[in-house]
């Protein structure tokens, strides 16, 4: 390789000195510090005599992560024939993935004819690069996984204890004063959140949504935090400071957080070498509820996530399908989609079934008009409520009739199950401890002690089964009383209805089930309907 001291061309290329410092590396102390770097680096450039001095650092980036700032604006120079020489601290700060930096070493570097230069590992490609390098590079490596793992480890904890293993708080959030762990609502964006929700429960699609939040100039989110803390989440457009994304409002709406719950192990990376974040499965994820003060009711959640489940396609005037979440197959329990097109006229819309569409299950169309639909459950409801408001006594016996003997009988006996379960509970509790005390005494055997302490655990596991299903049997029962309780309440408030709107279905609908007509193909036979009512809380 030509001494870059002795051509002409050659005074003229940069000497770049790269330094690289991680949160990991920052641990270690002052002597891998950015400004400890830059003045070794310095110093050994200019004792040297190297020409054309330029830095290059990447403060804050893992060496197993070469998307660095820096780095590629120095790889881009050395690419573009300006870079004569790299220097560093250590092999360490080039990288910490042994592949790649050994590329760099090996292959990359003598390519564009760029010396290298490792100050403490005393690497100069002048000299040739020795398999000693190779083998450091693999250590390097290793660092950095195991590094990996134990930081890992340390947030897998932290998460199964239930706190927060993120480090963005969520839009509408802010760190609590007096506690820098927890979230509290920010007055600033928390109604934003509440009106984001409440228009898409009321039938408002996401693209209308956008559009209101632009029209009232509200920044969007990644603006807002960059503006008030410099960092970045995102891409703050600004630009365009009050252009709200589609992807946004939909993440947003689907956030459990907003309802006080921690959600963690939401996503997940498959090495410390892919930075790639991916969805995790539900099954994966460890939810804590009411962690933090709630922003968004969970009723209201709840009837978002049901939108959700049906078709989102919003129509011309942004409008959500209302049925979305609420219309299935008496048949076969599939959900009925909406088809509408722009030569449909607005009567002309109807549902059909989409096990009958997507051809899976042997079912029939069930083509009912949206419109007729809309007149059958308005009417249905206009009648109940009705009836619920003026005959009240007699509307709370008839939604009541069927399960209100099994409720008395069950109350009678669940209280007395209960007590009668929670104090054998604490008897083996007594009895397990007995044993174990005499076990560790020497008045029994090991193996005597596991046969009988076997016996006692299932026995109170068994008997802990029955008492939580005993108690989800009452909070079934009172679940019950309270949404009855509820829909006659409400019928009292809507007693003008002049149209069906998302509000009455989300007030007073649970489910509804659309069977196939008994004349099939006929025009003037009918949809059999049954409608389940919020009252009936074991509809679903």
């Amino acid at each position: 390789m030509k001494s870059i001291e002795n051509t002409s061309k050659s005074k003229a290329l940069i000497t770049a000195l790269y330094c690289r410092l991680s949160q990991e590396d920052e641990r270690l102390g002052e002597s891998l510090s950015i400004e400890n770097q830059r003045m070794m680096l310095e110093k050994y450039a200019r004792d040297k005599g190297f020409p054309n001095i330029q830095f290059y650092v990447d403060d804050g980036y893992s060496g197993a992560n070469f998307n660095r700032p820096d780095f590629k604006r120095m790889m881009a120079d050395i690419e573009s024939g300006k870079v004569g020489i790299v220097i560093v601290k250590d092999q360490s700060r080039l990288g910490r993935d042994y592949l790649q930096t050994g590329m760099l070493m090996e292959i990359t570097f003598p390519q564009y004819d760029v010396r290298f230069i490792a100050i403490n590992d005393s690497v100069d490609s002048d000299n040739g690069i020795s398999d000693f390098s190779g083998i450091k590079n693999y250590f390097n490596d290793f660092y950095a996984r195991d590094t990996s793992k134990k930081i890992r480890a340390v947030q897998r904890a932290k998460g199964e204890r239930g706190e927060r293993v993120g480090t963005t708080i969520p839009y509408g959030y802010m760190k609590h004063p007096d506690n820098p762990k927890q979230y509290t609502p920010n007055p600033e964006t928390a109604p934003v959140i509440k009106r984001i929700f409440e228009m898409y429960a009321s039938g408002i699609g996401i693209d209308s949504i956008c559009a209101a939040l632009r029209k009232d100039r509200i920044e969007s989110p990644s603006v807002y935090t960059f503006k008030r803390t410099g960092k970045k989440v995102g891409i703050p457009d600004m630009a365009n400071p009050y252009c709200w994304s589609k992807k946004t409002v939909k993440q947003m709406l689907t956030d459990q957080t907003y309802v006080g719950d921690t959600v963690n192990f939401k996503t997940y990376s498959k090495s410390n070498k892919l930075k790639k974040r991916l969805k995790n499965a539900p099954e994966n994820m460890l939810i804590f509820e009411n962690t933090h003060e709630a922003i968004i009711d969970r009723k209201t959640f709840d009837i978002v996530q049901k939108h959700f489940e049906g078709r989102k396609r919003p129509d011309k005037q942004g409008e959500m399908d209302k049925y979305a979440g609420y219309l299935f197959c008496g048949e076969c329990g599939s959900k009925l989609y909406l088809h509408r097109a722009y030569s449909l006229t607005e009567n002309q819309n109807n549902f059909m079934c989409g096990g009958y569409q997507g051809k899976k299950i042997d079912c029939t169309a069930h083509y009912i008009r949206e419109c007729v639909l809309d007149q059958i459950i308005l009417g249905k409801l206009r009648e109940v409520t009705s009836f619920a408001r003026e005959n009240p006594d007699e509307f709370y016996a008839l939604a009541t009739q069927n399960g209100e003997a099994e409720a008395k009988k069950f109350y009678q006996t669940a209280e007395k199950g209960k007590t009668r379960i929670e104090t054998r509970i604490k008897e083996l509790d007594n009895i397990i401890r007995c044993l174990y005390e005499d076990r560790v005494c020497g008045r029994i055997t090991t193996e005597r002690y596991d046969t009988m302490a076997v016996g006692d655990e299932q026995e109170q596991a068994e008997l802990k089964q029955e008492l939580a299903s005993i108690t989800e049997r009452i909070d079934e029962m009172d679940m019950r009383e309270q949404c009855i309780r509820e829909f006659m309440d409400k019928a009292k408030e809507y007693l003008e209805m002049p149209k069906l709107t998302p509000e009455l279905l989300r007030v007073f609908v649970r489910k509804i089930l659309v069977y196939e007509k008994e004349v099939k193909y006929s025009r003037t036979a009918g949809n059999p309907i049954v409608i389940y009512f919020t009252f009936q809380p074991n509809s679903d």
